[in-house]
């Protein structure tokens, strides 16, 4: 697909596009929406009193939303100011103006949504596309990343997971139109049946309510007239990631990244090679590794209790001498 067969304009496709269904919001959380030049943001959060959290940012991966760590983000409010950002074109969020999907443009929208607050630096969490979006972030904004936490991160593979070549084939131009025509008869149902299988360890660990809430989702998305073109064009920027060399090569950018960094791995995982774990591990310089051999490519979503419990031990390590904590300073 070129980027000329379908308006990359947000306004352009804003205009042409039919009514449809908001976004979903869980309990105790809320959306807002942030207006950028050439962007418009939707983040998802948990207002809460307390002044003294620190600050967090989630970014999901690839045909994700900031839904997706809805699981985890209540566990940690205690602890995390966190706001999940729906990436252009994914959640509520419309495309960028400049159709850039790459995850150099993914990450430039982060990077941008970071500079627009003054809450300084932030946990930046990432699952899948949005762990390759963090590596990124952090490597060229050490001043905008606290701590790192990965899920599953997409970072180069030699030998990509087979299950994953559906993915690497819709990036492939024209691909994404001929998967639209092969699908049009499924049911959102079928649908999530099916992501369910891929990004799980075991899709019968999906509660009713979060199986209901993902074909909810489903339903709103496949009426978006750019969904097929967000998921060819982030596809398409995950394959052109890891065929970078030089200083953009994102191993490279993992050995630049200061910040003291979780990564979890699922030994399950269709999508990302368990493999890749130890790799990971070497390549980051201040690491840690959670490694659960249940669970599939959403970790967070899978085992959010253990995935939290990990994220709060990186935190408490490294937020800054003084912050104030619930309960009293920062280490009482």
């Amino acid at each position: 697909m070129s980027s000329t067969e379908l308006p990359a304009s947000a306004s352009a496709i804003a205009a042409a596009a039919p009514p449809v269904r908001s976004v979903r919001v869980g309990d105790g959380e809320r959306l807002r929406s942030v207006a950028l030049p050439g962007l418009r943001l939707n983040v998802r959060f948990r207002p809460a009193e307390d002044p003294g959290r620190a600050p967090a940012l989630y970014v999901h991966g690839l045909g994700g939303s900031s839904q997706n760590w809805s699981a985890l983000m209540p566990l940690l409010d205690d602890l995390l100011d966190g706001e999940a950002v729906d990436l252009p074109g994914f959640g509520d969020s419309l495309p960028p103006d400049d159709g850039n999907y790459s995850v150099t443009g993914h990450a430039r929208a982060v990077i941008r949504l970071l500079d627009s607050g003054d809450r300084g630096p932030v946990h930046l969490i990432g699952n899948s596309l949005g762990g390759a979006v963090a590596t990124r972030v952090a490597a060229v904004r050490p001043d905008l990343v606290r701590t790192l936490t990965l899920v599953s991160p997409a970072l180069p593979e030699l030998r990509a997971q087979r299950n994953a070549w559906p993915t690497a084939m819709l990036a492939v131009p024209g691909v994404s139109r001929v998967f639209a025509r092969m699908t049009r008869e499924w049911t959102p149902e079928q649908h999530v049946q099916g992501v369910l299988s891929l990004c799980y360890g075991d899709p019968r660990r999906v509660t009713e309510d979060a199986r209901r809430a993902a074909v909810e989702e489903m339903e709103r998305r496949l009426e978006l007239p750019y969904f097929w073109d967000a998921m060819a064009r982030s596809a398409r920027g995950i394959v052109d990631a890891y065929t970078l060399g030089g200083q953009h090569n994102l191993w490279r950018q993992a050995e630049r990244v200061l910040a003291p960094t979780l990564l979890v791995y699922g030994g399950r995982d269709q999508l990302v090679s368990y493999r890749m774990a130890g790799k990971a591990a070497a390549a980051f310089r201040d690491a840690r590794l959670l490694t659960l051999p249940e669970a599939g490519h959403v970790a967070m979503m899978e085992y959010p209790e253990t995935v939290a419990r990990a994220v709060r031990e990186l935190v408490t390590e490294h937020e800054p001498a003084g912050r104030e904590r619930p309960g009293g300073p920062a280490g009482s």
